[in-house]
């Protein structure tokens, strides 16, 4: 072991354990269908009859501007087919309901001036059409998933949310059935979280404090979304003796975790001037899981390192910044990295010597001011 960080406790267990098998590397881095209904606004019963200015024989008849064929009708601007259609920008249901705006016959038609809200909504299907897309991720959107977890997850039960039909779940690297395990049996309210929001990949990520019965205890989430449905969640709850390196456990301090928001305003917003792009946050993280610990660069002289809440020592305590572009077998393999360029937070998922982990950090005008670790005892995490 190298003795200069076995001799000093405030580098942490992470950096020494991994000094002893790793060598400085390479560089620094910075880091629904439609909005109407299915049927046209005309309907075969207009005022005018059969073949008066609504009806199917009238001026706007099957091939007129408002009838089947029309501007309105199953190929028209609003129809089916037509550019708010089946696979218009709001859903299944649609913002006026399956018969449109003015109700299945149209404005005058035998359906009146029907359903304002429709059966689908903006909701499943994305903004997009029956498969909906990202432009359908929006930070109010995962915001509202987020805080949807963390109440069904008290309440222990997963039924309320919008889960997929094919929805992973894991626990400390454990796949198990949403709603029926683990935390799901034991979780109370939702005490605090920091989460990353990342619109462009539609994903989430949170360090949080939550009850284990009677205990609060650091919990990690990630969610991954696709067309508005949860695809994938991971998780990893730290209970005692949960973190260990080479046979040691450590202790966690969820009131550190707690506390670090006031000084660190996790989820403020930081100023457009000072965001550094979503490219160079997770080139940071990156860096770090390839070339650990010899990768800790561009860090603030106030960043502090927490690993479950604690230790609170310097970010850059037993680590060095290595010069040159990363090369070769990373050193922590990681299976997702992503960034939230408005608040600067950035989150990496990984396996660290037998310990799920995620990283979590605070980056802003190119310098990172906080690293804080979720890691929580398994054999695989899961996503390898």
């Amino acid at each position: 072991m190298d003795t200069r960080l076995a001799s000093r406790r405030l580098f942490g267990p992470i950096f020494v354990a991994l000094a002893m098998i790793v060598s400085a590397s390479a560089g620094c881095g910075g880091a629904g269908a439609g909005a109407e209904g299915t049927a046209g606004a005309g309907g075969t019963a207009g005022t005018s009859g059969e073949g008066g200015s609504v009806g199917a024989g009238g001026t706007t008849s099957a091939g007129g501007t408002v009838g089947s064929g029309g501007a309105v009708g199953s190929g028209g601007a609003v129809g089916s087919g037509g550019a708010a259609g089946s696979g218009g920008p709001v859903g299944s249901g649609g913002a006026a309901g399956s018969g449109g705006a003015a109700g299945a016959g149209g404005s005058v038609g035998s359906g009146g001036s029907a359903g304002a809200a429709g059966s689908g909504g903006a909701g499943a299907g994305g903004t997009t059409g029956a498969g909906g897309d990202l432009a359908a991720c929006t930070r109010d959107f995962l915001k509202g998933t987020v805080d949807a977890y963390f109440t069904a997850l008290a309440a222990h039960s997963a039924t309320p949310l919008p889960l997929a039909g094919n929805v992973k779940f894991t626990e400390n690297g454990k796949v198990q059935q949403v709603g029926q395990a683990g935390l799901w049996k034991t979780a109370g309210a939702l005490k605090f979280a920091i989460t990353a929001y990342d619109t462009d990949g539609c994903n989430t990520a949170s360090e949080a404090v939550v009850p284990d019965g009677t205990m609060d205890i650091p919990f990690a989430l990630r969610l991954k979304l696709v067309a508005q449905q949860i695809t994938e969640i991971e998780t990893i709850a730290v209970r005692p003796g949960d973190y260990k390196v080479n046979g040691s456990s450590f202790a966690s301090d969820t009131g550190a975790i707690i506390m670090s928001d006031t000084s660190l305003h996790w989820e403020t917003n930081v100023p457009t001037a000072q965001r550094n792009t979503a490219q160079e946050i997770t080139a940071w993280m990156d860096k770090y899981f390839r070339v650990f610990p010899n990768a800790v660069c561009n860090t603030a002289s106030s960043c502090k390192r927490l690993e479950n809440g604690g230790g609170s020592f310097s970010c850059s305590a037993g680590a060095g910044c290595s010069a040159g572009a990363p090369s070769g077998t990373p050193v922590l393999k990681s299976h997702i990295i992503f960034a939230d360029v408005e608040t600067g937070i950035g989150v990496g998922f990984d396996n660290f010597m037998s310990n799920c982990d995620m990283h979590i950090f605070k980056m802003y005008g190119g310098m990172v001011y906080a690293v804080h670790a979720i890691l929580g005892a398994c054999s695989s995490t899961g996503w390898d």
